[in-house]
């Protein structure tokens, strides 16, 4: 007598809808990496965007780029209907008659919109340039500033 150990019987053979499903994690979890997170339809045609940091506190929001290799007259900011709005252009570094063996830098007009997070004061904003890195600080407006309310008695 031999025995046999007991197989639970397979009525369809799923490796197949297997890969499929493989495949759909995959490319979700591609499309969830932060490299994703800012990505739009400007990024495609222009080639290159600079990062952004947005920063809040009760006064302030405050952001951050990174803009090396750029001259301050080479940077517009507008601010417009709660949308801050960066664009500037890095022009090539090369010299005269110089053959370019390789280049990683982006070079190019490059505009960054940002939705900000509270209502600010446009006449207060402010804004400085310093070792490649921008700073705009736009202070928030009265109304969007956290309040403490008495309670009377």
């Amino acid at each position: 007598m031999h025995l046999i150990r007991y197989q639970t019987p397979e009525l369809l053979n799923w490796s197949a809808l297997d890969r499929w499903s493989n495949l759909r994690d995959e490319l979700n979890s591609l499309f969830n990496l932060p490299f994703w997170a800012n990505f739009n339809r400007q990024d495609l045609i222009s080639g290159w965007s600079p990062v952004l940091d947005l920063y809040e506190n009760n006064d302030n929001v405050v952001a951050v780029l990174e803009l090396p290799g750029l001259r301050k007259e080479d940077i517009e900011i507008s601010l417009h209907d709660g949308t801050l709005t960066i664009a500037g252009e890095r022009k090539s570094s090369s010299s005269n008659g110089e053959k370019v063996e390789r280049t990683e830098r982006y070079v190019g007009s490059f505009h960054r919109s940002i939705t900000l997070p509270a209502q600010v004061d446009a006449n207060k904003v402010g804004a400085t340039y310093r070792d490649g890195i921008l700073t705009v600080t736009l202070p928030k407006a009265e109304e969007a500033k956290p309040r403490r309310i008495q309670v009377a008695g």
